[in-house]
């Protein structure tokens, strides 16, 4: 009996790596990132304080991306945040995030994050009035958006339906230069070169996980594994008869 409850074991232990392996594709999905830093940092809307936080991709059928920052934890949301597209020849295999100059003495402000392997980050969008202030004290551009949608980044939104996310999602989003000058966003985001197929690339990951090329391989497995199961729980059965 100890040799059938082990292999029972065993099997209990394949199927369930098997079930779990999906979850590895999540977080390449909505590109979760854990992020620690050991000082504030700006974000769009807000100061965080140090600490550590997590960045995520939020489920949104919009062309446009949206971030949300969350607690390690993930029960609380700081932000949520639009993006554009920032585009980078060479992609990196750790996390890359960029920050805005600042003064003196005032916390730096994030530019964009970059997820492992990606050509293609996220450039954060501020309101006018930080935007201005941030490309004054940078050399390069700073992607600005209405001032009025500045509180829309404060709300915890769970839903990309949500009237705070979709009015930053339908926002005009220009860009301000270090002369304070207010440019179109084509100036500054021009289309990005065609990449190969192998690249990993943000704007090739699809939103929504395929619905025809999923359960069955999967299903015919366990179906395999279960008529094993049977065989060995019946050849126990007969030795120890």
């Amino acid at each position: 009996m100890k040799q059938l409850t082990t292999t029972l074991a065993l099997f209990g232990l394949a199927t369930l790596g098997l079930m779990l392996t999906p979850s590895a594709k999540a977080d390449e999905w909505n590109e979760k990132t854990i992020v620690t830093f050991n000082q504030p940092i700006e974000i769009p809307g807000r100061v965080l304080p140090a600490g550590t936080y997590v960045f995520k991709l939020l489920d949104s059928q919009s062309d446009r991306n949206v971030v949300q920052i969350f607690n390690k934890d993930e029960n609380h949301v700081y932000a949520t945040i639009l993006a554009i597209p920032d585009y980078r020849m060479e992609p990196k295999g750790k996390t890359v995030i960029t920050f805005e100059e600042r003064r003196a003495g005032a916390p730096e402000a994030i530019r964009a994050w970059f997820y492992p392997g990606r050509n293609y980050g996220e450039e954060f969008v501020y309101p006018k009035l930080k935007a201005v202030e941030l490309a004054k004290a940078n050399t390069e551009h700073v992607l600005s958006m209405p001032n009025e949608l500045a509180t829309n980044t404060q709300h915890p939104a769970k839903s990309a339906t949500e009237p705070q996310v979709q009015a930053m999602v339908k926002a005009p989003v220009t860009a301000i230069e270090h002369s304070g000058n207010e440019v179109a966003l084509a100036q500054v985001h021009p289309p990005a070169p065609q990449e190969s197929t192998t690249t990993m690339a943000k704007n090739t990951t699809p939103k929504e996980l395929p619905h025809t090329a999923s359960t069955l391989p999967f299903i015919g497995l366990l179906g395999l594994l279960s008529l094993g199961s049977a065989f060995v729980v019946g050849a126990a059965r007969r030795h120890f008869a």
